[in-house]
């Protein structure tokens, strides 16, 4: 007789990924392809792209597919979501993973290259206090190469209009419920569904310990921000241009040009 050895079905995570994030974000596709416009714009089809805060590398997933002269570096802390992004890359030369804390200091000394052509991130930076991302904003002007571009597509609330925020907030509310009934996962239930996981068990265990059980509570402890505050720290943090390219009513991509 021989062990029967678990194999993890990586694409199929990728896509519940996918499913899982697009019931809190009907558009994610429209801003993936705005963003990586712009990087096209910018510097080229050919971009040495760095996947900041990746975790399953759905941004570099769509770019490699994109742009076949790219390549891409993923980073990020959480064990379980970087477990399937590198099963999901496993064949790819062109994409790379690093896990690095990016509240740490020293992170960017983590990374294989020097500089990147274009810095993209989506529904990540949230997590941070508005302190620690003015200093990580800095420290990733220090990472885009002159010429070079970064991407943020994330919450970013205008106080301005409470009223259109509040009928907002209701219409994706009542949008989720009525995508629930049918059968699509919030974050704690696909959270659920990942630690009973064989292969996934021992990695989201792990991620559970640095970052907590999402079925505890909600799990960011970060702040949001308006448009207007992100492009100003871009600013002051050294790139020569910054403001939003995208917005739908309760977030927006900023662009910082170096």
């Amino acid at each position: 007789m021989t062990d029967t050895v678990a194999v993890a079905d990586w694409q199929a995570w990728q896509r519940s990924w996918d499913r899982q994030q697009e019931w809190y974000l009907p558009d994610r596709e429209e801003r993936f392809r705005v963003m990586l416009d712009a990087v096209e714009a910018v510097v080229g089809p050919a971009p040495r792209i760095l996947d900041l805060a990746c975790g399953t590398g759905s941004i570099s997933d769509r770019a490699l597919r994109r742009f076949p002269g790219a390549t891409s570096t993923g980073v990020d802390l959480d064990p379980a979501l970087l477990t399937i992004a590198r099963g999901h890359f496993a064949a790819e030369p062109r994409a790379e993973f690093v896990t690095a804390d990016l509240r740490d200091p020293g992170w960017a000394g983590r990374l294989p290259h020097r500089t990147y052509d274009a810095v993209l991130t989506a529904t990540a930076l949230h997590w941070l206090r508005s302190d620690e991302l003015r200093v990580l904003y800095g420290q990733i002007a220090g990472v885009v190469r002159e010429g070079g571009v970064f991407l943020n597509a994330d919450h970013m609330p205008d106080p301005a209009t409470p009223r259109l925020n509040a009928a907002d907030h209701a219409f994706r509310k009542e949008r989720q419920a009525r995508a629930q009934a049918e059968g699509a996962q919030d974050w704690a239930q696909w959270w659920q569904a990942a630690a009973r996981d064989e292969v996934l068990a021992g990695p989201v265990a792990e991620r559970f310990t640095i970052f907590g059980n999402p079925a505890d509570g909600d799990h960011a402890d970060g702040e949001t921000q308006s448009v207007a505050w992100h492009a100003e720290a871009l600013r002051e943090g050294g790139f020569g241009e910054a403001r939003a390219v995208w917005c739908s009513p309760s977030d927006a991509m900023v662009l910082g040009l170096k």
